[in-house]
């Protein structure tokens, strides 16, 4: 019994519960997402998403384990992708590039209404538990929505980026590469794991962010504190 008591003791509750309040903001950015690439794809005539039950903000009907694990740890990550059948476009590669575009403009649309709101309530809310719980949530859906939104615009299939940049290739370079495109995931995930795209996603992040918090009066260091905001409960 003791021993338990210890335990509970000697936990990192407030450090739990900002991990909690990130895992929270990762699997929102992901169904928003997802969800984008669904509903635009429907709107462009293939209904695909909507038969398979993907235009749901159920993120567990999104969710990748590795994806989100990578979101938590290096602040890019992926979700399981929507079904599209390009076949249903009017115009395949224009609907495809738009689908695609559609997810990342979701995530900077997101990040930019969480630092809004955060910017809102950092400066007319008391400090109190709640309220920092509320702007570690916010603060990390502007972060985790910047990074997965700049991630997939990278041009390298099968992230979005590629779907929108290829679309101006001939169709026999586009329809081939396509074909392709699942073999090439397993070297994206290891050059993710190496690192190889952190300092330039981090450079880029930066800057989005602080045109975000310029637009919005958010202060940028505030933004960045509230994002890890177990030492501020500590004061609690």
């Amino acid at each position: 019994m003791g021993s338990v008591s210890q335990f509970v003791r000697g936990m990192d509750w407030w450090g739990l519960l900002t991990l909690l309040i990130s895992a929270a903001a990762a699997l929102l950015c992901i169904t928003l997402h997802e969800l984008s690439h669904g509903f635009v794809a429907w709107r462009l005539g293939d209904p695909t998403a909507k038969n398979v039950g993907r235009l749901t903000l159920n993120p567990i009907k999104h969710l990748d384990l590795f994806g989100l694990l990578m979101m938590l740890i290096a602040k890019v990550g992926w979700a399981k992708p929507v079904p599209v059948d390009m076949r249903y476009f009017k115009h395949p590669k224009q609907g495809m590039a738009l689908t695609a575009l559609a997810g990342p403009a979701a995530n900077f649309l997101t990040a930019l209404a969480a630092t809004a709101v955060a910017s809102l309530i950092y400066h007319i809310a008391p400090l109190h538990p709640v309220w920092v719980a509320v702007l570690c949530l916010l603060s990390n859906l502007a972060l985790l929505g910047v990074g997965m939104g700049l991630f997939n615009l990278i041009p390298i299939s099968p992230l979005d980026g590629s779907k929108i940049l290829f679309a101006l290739l001939p169709d026999r370079a586009y329809y081939t590469i396509l074909r392709y495109e699942k073999y090439v995931m397993g070297v994206l995930i290891v050059l993710v794991l190496l690192g190889a795209f952190d300092r330039p996603l981090s450079f880029l992040m930066l800057h989005v962010l602080q045109g975000f918090c310029a637009v919005t009066g958010m202060p940028m260091g505030a933004l960045l504190v509230f994002q890890d905001a177990a030492s501020i409960f500590q004061l609690f």
